[in-house]
């Protein structure tokens, strides 16, 4: 049996005014927080690469898309702190919060369905690792493959200035191996985020 998931939620000024179940959250449109942290790898000087996770074709929301690196609910009592389990959950990392470089927090809201409103107040992280993808021990239930993009050309395709990139890293087969994969992406590859919530990730690796 599935154990329900409770959320703290808050009016838009991020101040709690009670608790809800996931599903009341989502059909209600109820503010929440969440927990995004992006891996990367490389530097400023010869450039930063952001890995991004490929969601499963069953996910309720954005099925088969590229997404963050790890993310998910802040469940009621949790701080952004305790958000590190993602990384540990999804992605088999073993972090401590203080290892992680904060970005920002953004407000978010967007109608997925007529049956499905999000509202987020997001907290953003950044963490550095040099992992092989093929060292990393994911959530198959949630994740089906991950990939390396570079965040200039990433940038770049959300600006407008290109409409494909290239995108490197393994797909899962059916016994749960990784196996390499080059895909070229467009910006519909991609689950939906605002220019916001990217310039927050942009300038913490010190982008324009």
């Amino acid at each position: 049996m599935t154990a329900v998931e409770i959320l703290d939620v808050f009016n838009e000024q991020m101040e709690k005014t009670g608790t809800a179940t996931r599903e009341e959250v989502h059909t209600q449109g109820l503010w929440h927080q969440t927990f995004h942290c992006w891996i990367v790898t490389g530097s400023a000087a010869e450039g930063w690469k952001l890995l991004f996770q490929l969601r499963h074709p069953d996910k309720e929301t954005f099925p088969d898309k590229l997404d963050t690196s790890s993310a998910g609910h802040l469940m009621t009592g949790e701080s952004p702190e305790d958000g590190v389990r993602e990384l540990e959950e999804e992605l088999g990392l073993s972090v401590t919060f203080a290892e992680l470089t904060y970005c920002g927090m953004h407000r978010e809201e967007y109608r997925i369905s007529d049956h499905y409103m999000d509202r987020e107040f997001t907290h953003v992280y950044l963490y550095p690792c040099n992992r092989l993808l093929e060292e990393y021990e994911v959530q198959h239930s949630e994740v089906t493959g991950l990939f390396w993009i570079a965040a200039d050309e990433f940038q770049s395709m959300i600006g407008g200035d290109q409409n494909t990139i290239s995108a490197q890293g393994v797909v899962y087969n059916e016994q749960q191996k990784p196996v390499l994969q080059q895909r070229v992406v467009r910006l519909s590859d991609f689950t939906a985020n605002t220019q916001e919530y990217y310039d927050l990730l942009f300038h913490a690796l010190g982008y324009k």
